[in-house]
């Protein structure tokens, strides 16, 4: 079973996305975010802005296939394939077709604002991971006081 890390009262999710990408992919790992395709490009142009001074390396599902398999990091709907090696970060407001379907993940991280509308089906999605025996880990933003590196 997967480990399952719901980051908590997340105050800006691009923001903070943007900066746990970079520890990702700092630490030799990849990562796949699931995202809505609406986001994809505004999570994508959010990336490239987001520090003057480094480049987090990254690709989106529609980058050709030579691209996205050299990328550490991939923005992508939930229909794309996810890589068994690779850090899941879902950013959608429920569990992920891949989830759904059985597809394994060895790390999943959600993302969970201070918003309501956010943490309502964070709550639903906790108790999913729950039912199918994940291991799950809390981080609490709030009660930390900082912000991914």
């Amino acid at each position: 079973m997967a480990e399952v890390a719901f980051h908590f009262n997340v105050p800006d999710r691009t923001a903070y996305t943007c900066r746990l990408l970079r520890k990702v992919w700092r630490a030799g790992h990849r990562a796949h975010v699931v995202l809505d395709t609406a986001d994809i490009h505004a999570l994508d142009a959010a990336l490239w802005a987001f520090a003057a001074d480094e480049f987090v390396p990254h690709a989106t599902q529609h980058a050709p296939a030579h691209v996205r398999a050299r990328s550490p990091i991939l923005l992508a709907d939930e229909q794309a394939a996810v890589p068994a090696d690779a850090v899941l970060v879902n950013l959608l407001p429920h569990i992920p077709l891949v989830l759904e379907q059985g597809v394994a993940a060895h790390r999943v991280i959600e993302i969970v604002t201070q918003d309501e509308r956010d943490r309502a089906p964070a709550r639903e999605r906790w108790r999913w991971y729950a039912a199918q025996g994940h291991q799950l880990v809390r981080h609490d933003l709030a009660a930390v006081g900082a912000p991914a590196s």
